[in-house]
Formats: structure tokens, sequence, C-alpha cells
């Protein structure tokens, strides 16, 4: 754990609200490794399921981690499709994504997501995500504002097609600057990399937790990028409170995913979407008229 010194006049503002103080998770998914044996049933499943996951960068990592793994545990591979045609059929099998919205600008991912699924796409998915990135978040953020926003468009979108599972993805963390120059840069009052927007994290993700974790299907990134496989949480502390980062063996440029940090969340990735229930669709009007 690492201490972060002279923070408390400068991050006063963005500590959790008193109600969001939660103690750090400690799931399973992030605490344990993933058995090569569920890697590959999760992979199996997938290949008669239909996804959606819209992301930017760190989600194209974690493809990239599952491509790994299909010819590592010998399972059958789902087929990655770009969305370009909201329209388009996908057939089962199909791991579908798109670069949605822009990076720094949220709520437009959020807007380009939902045009994309109430476009046709949501006819053609059994299961569909919308991750945000790190970038996304700085220490001025209005997590809460955010989460809200999130929130309703993630309601609406469920109202109106109650045939998908809409699964919730908590917010990538960054690693900590340390050592000599973190210290220099507290010294001189400038902000040391990954302190204030990792307490906007959490902020948002602690929302996420509160709100639908144990509720609705919801998938840890962070507490994944911040466990390590024996469970060890990599934190900082700012005013006495310990807060999430990601390990900096999972990043070499501390923020994407290298190979190993692929590697251990698209494990969890995979295992976790495939063991999701399938939601039934309604059948056609015509069929109900001529069982």
């Amino acid at each position: 754990m690492q201490s972060v010194r002279g923070f408390p006049a400068r991050l006063g503002a963005l500590l959790l609200p008193g109600a969001l103080l939660m103690a750090l998770p400690q799931s399973a998914a992030a605490t344990a490794q993933v058995k090569p044996d569920e890697t590959r049933v999760g992979l199996e499943r997938l290949s008669h399921r239909r996804v959606f996951f819209g992301h930017q960068s760190v989600g194209g990592n974690i493809l990239e981690g599952v491509r790994g793994l299909t010819s590592a545990a010998n399972a059958p591979a789902p087929a990655f499709v770009e969305v370009k045609d909201a329209t388009a059929t996908l057939k089962p099998g199909t791991f579908a994504h798109a670069l949605v919205g822009q990076n720094e600008q949220p709520e437009t991912k959020l807007a380009h997501f939902e045009q994309l699924l109430d476009s046709g796409l949501a006819k053609q998915v059994d299961v569909a995500l919308l991750k945000f990135c790190y970038i996304d978040f700085s220490s001025g953020t209005d997590a809460k504002a955010l989460f809200e926003k999130y929130r309703a468009t993630l309601a609406g979108l469920k109202t109106r097609h109650p045939g998908v599972t809409f699964v919730h993805v908590t917010a990538p963390l960054t690693t900590v600057q340390r050592g000599a120059r973190a210290w220099f840069n507290e010294l001189r009052g400038r902000p040391v990399f990954g302190v204030g927007e990792n307490v906007s994290r959490e902020a948002f993700n602690a929302l996420m937790r509160q709100t639908y974790g144990g509720k609705e299907p919801l998938f840890d990134l962070a507490a994944l990028e911040s466990s390590q496989a024996d469970g060890t949480r990599e934190t900082f502390d700012v005013n006495g409170r310990a807060y999430p980062a990601m390990v900096p063996a999972y990043s070499d440029d501390g923020g994407h995913l290298n190979a190993q940090g692929q590697a251990r969340v698209a494990s969890a990735f995979v295992t976790f979407l495939g063991a999701l229930p399938e939601t039934p669709r309604e059948a056609p009007a015509s069929a109900k008229a001529n069982p």
C-alpha cells in the first residue's frame, strides 16, 4: 500500500461521500485465478451466444486477451465482428464490438451505445455491455452525475429491449506514480499521476457496485486490475483511506493492459459471460397466433 502525502487540501472535494465509503471489493472474480477448465467452458458457451461490447482501447486489450485464450484453452473461438451496420444479421457465436463515442467524453459513449442498440442491434444480440475508459475520468469528474446518466440510459435500454441481458462494467484504473518523481511532484504542488483520477473512478465504481452488485450482472474490471493472483490488493492512501490502483505488472504504460493483464482479465471475462443465464426472447407475433 502506498501512502500519498500532502493531499488534504487538493483532494478534499474528491473524497467519496459518506454513503459511498465502501470496503474495497474482495469478490472471487477479483481474488482468484480462473481455472483453464472454467475458461474452456466459458468459451464453449459463448460459441452459442451473440455478444455486443461497446468500448475503446482497453476494451481492445481485453478482446486481444480473449483471442489469445482460444488457442491456449483448445476451445472454439467466437467470431469477432466489428459492428458497422446495426441491422446486420449476427450468427450465434459472434462477439460483436464497436469503438463507441469519444474518449474523455463518456456521455458520447452512452449515446452511441444506445443508438446502435435502438437502431436494430438489440434484435441481434443476447448480451450487451458498455465499458468506459480510464481516460474518461479526471480528478474533477462528477462521478455521481455521470453515473446517473449511465443508470438512466441503461434503465431505458432494459425497458425497450427485455430480451437482452445487459452487463455493467466498472471503470478501469491506472497505476499510481511512485518513488522520487511522485515525491517531487507533491513537493511542488503538482498532481501525482493516477491519484485524483483513481479517486474519481472509485467514486463511480462504488455507485456501480452499490446499485447493481448482487442484483444485475456486474463485471468488476477495476477489482481485477487492482488484485494480484493471490488476492493481494494494490492500493494507495489519501487522507488515511485506501483506494485501488492498477497492479503495475498488468500494464506497460500505466493504463493499457499488457499481455499479463490481458490474460488475467480475459479469463475472468470469458468465464463471467459464459456463466450468464440465457434470457428467453419473446416469440414473434406470427408464432403466437399459429402455435
